[in-house]
């Protein structure tokens, strides 16, 4: 079954988790490509924080991962 997910800083993830998303917390830089680099394959959609993007570019423009989004500011 494919999952949602949402990564970025606890602070603005951790309200997701109560519609079944997948939250990956990435408090720094690191975390962030971490939590990318870990991504289960049966994740189809990210929806990720605006800093969270700015450690990934290029992620919205990519075919081979899953369909991200960015959350508003």
């Amino acid at each position: 079954m494919s999952t949602v997910a949402v990564l970025g800083a606890r602070a603005l993830v951790q309200g997701f988790a109560l519609t079944g998303a997948r939250v990956l917390v990435a408090e720094t830089a690191a975390d962030v490509r971490d939590q990318w680099e870990r991504m289960p394959n049966d994740v189809l959609v990210v929806i990720v924080t605006p800093s969270a993007a700015a450690e990934l570019p290029g992620i919205r423009s990519s075919a081979d991962g899953p369909m991200t989004v960015v959350m508003p500011t």
